[in-house]
């Protein structure tokens, strides 16, 4: 932690006000039963009839997402400054996901992920992560029923940094190792998070590892582990480390940059305006309280 004179609290871009947290609750807890679903239906149930309803259950919670999507703006009155630096974080990290496709895992979208949520906030996290993995799906032509899984996925791991303990007050390397360590958990995170989504789609018929409609709980939870094992450690574990290594290694370059962003941006600064005095010379009524910011 830094010393001397007192830290400044960080602004925030979007802050989550009680409608914005009811819907990001209502979101993840759909989320969660729609990653779940497999260890919590009775072994007797039909995959078939679940199979049917899926699709609606996809549709279903990509329409909560963009409700919390617009709870969240709507309450916070984002302005358009933070509009515009949603807008290129969302677009750096979209253009950054294809570099890793099909290279062992190696995403660099998460390291900016991580750092832009613990600078800008948990609620500018929430719309920047799932923002971004809208703009990638997009991008890279990964649009199915397993994109809003993803979406939420990166939501609450963008999210999840902004949440991370003492914003205004640690600094330097134990801040760093902070984020390197969130970032190494939130890797596996995230693959298991989406690995809940694609296991169930697998033909049981063609594999001993499938998700098994009349097997019990502890079947399917040994045969869901022996998935991530088989199918995405390696690439876990790849994104995991690259992760790490650019948090230490431009972690700092880029957490000042944001920082100073944000300060320049004044996001919570109300913008007021001068009367212009009587006094001849005197120019038009000029904006303030979001002006020069020059820290």
């Amino acid at each position: 932690m830094t010393g001397g004179s007192p830290p400044q609290r960080q602004a925030r871009a979007v802050r989550l006000g009680p409608r914005s947290v009811a819907a990001l609750v209502l979101v993840s807890a759909v989320g969660v039963a729609g990653l779940g679903w497999p260890f919590l239906l009775p072994p007797d149930a039909s995959r078939n009839a679940h199979g049917a309803d899926a699709p609606w259950l996809f549709a279903g919670l990509l329409v909560l997402m963009v409700a919390v999507l617009a709870a969240t703006i709507s309450e916070s009155g984002l302005g358009p400054k933070a509009v515009a630096m949603l807008g290129v974080l969302a677009a750096t990290g979209a253009a950054l996901r294809p570099l890793g496709a099909g290279t062992g895992g190696l995403e660099p979208m998460f390291f900016l992920m991580l750092l832009s949520g613990r600078v800008l906030g948990p609620g500018f996290g929430f719309v920047l992560g799932s923002l971004t993995m809208f703009a990638s799906a997009l991008l890279t032509g990964g649009v199915g029923p397993w994109m809003p899984f993803q979406m939420l996925s990166m939501g609450w791991f963008t999210m999840g940094a902004g949440l991370l303990p003492f914003p205004d007050r640690l600094r330097g390397r134990g801040e760093l190792l902070l984020l390197a360590g969130y970032g190494f958990l939130g890797a596996f995170a995230y693959g298991t998070a989406t690995n809940l989504a694609g296991w169930t789609f697998m033909n049981e018929l063609s594999s001993n590892i499938a998700f098994d409609a009349g097997a019990s709980v502890g079947t399917n939870l040994a045969h869901f582990l022996a998935y991530c094992v088989l199918t995405s450690l390696g690439w876990d574990g790849g994104r995991a480390a690259l992760t790490v290594v650019l948090t230490l290694s431009l972690g700092p370059a880029l957490l000042k940059a944001l920082r100073r962003a944000t300060r320049r941006a004044a996001f919570e600064a109300p913008v007021t305006f001068e009367e212009a005095s009587d006094r001849p010379g005197t120019g038009p009524a000029t904006p303030s309280g979001s002006a020069d910011r020059r820290r």
